[in-house]
């Protein structure tokens, strides 16, 4: 018996669209960065981008568990002496909730050519509305992702 390998010219991608609203950021991230790298497909294979395409919505309103909005910092550094600049997660969420969100999933890609590939798929709204309704894009239920203690 011969063992299948997939092939480039083989790869059909699929449409998901994943509403955000009231999820937590890092379980919704890690079901976006399954969808992206195609680890739900049969015919995966970790040379090739056979992953799909994922919109996410309502990134605004995208939860973080515990107190992460005040405790969790986001950190930059210019390279100069004294040029460290950090953020606080509430104040990055009502600035820009898509790079939020764009982060997370960044982290749970590979941190090679192929991720930065498989980062050009995701698509991401602060709002309800999309401009990807002639690709008809299938609602994605994340399963994993649990309601947070005390909200």
């Amino acid at each position: 018996m011969k063992t299948h390998v997939t092939k480039a010219s083989e790869i059909r991608r699929d449409w998901h669209l994943i509403d955000a609203d009231g999820l937590v950021l890092g379980r919704m991230a890690a079901e976006a960065a399954i969808l992206l790298r195609g680890k739900h497909k049969p015919d995966y294979s970790t040379h090739l981008d056979g992953g799909d395409h994922v919109i996410i919505v309502n990134a605004d309103k995208v939860v973080l568990s515990g107190r992460k909005l005040d405790q969790k910092q986001r950190s930059r550094h210019s390279g100069y002496p004294g040029g460290m600049k950090t953020k606080s997660y509430r104040a990055w969420m009502s600035e820009r909730p898509e790079e939020v969100i764009r982060k997370a999933v960044r982290g749970m890609l590979p941190k090679n050519r192929l991720g930065r590939q498989m980062l050009r798929k995701v698509r991401i709204y602060a709002g309800p509305e999309h401009p990807h309704s002639g690709q008809d894009p299938k609602p994605y239920e994340v399963t994993s992702s649990r309601p947070p203690r005390g909200v």
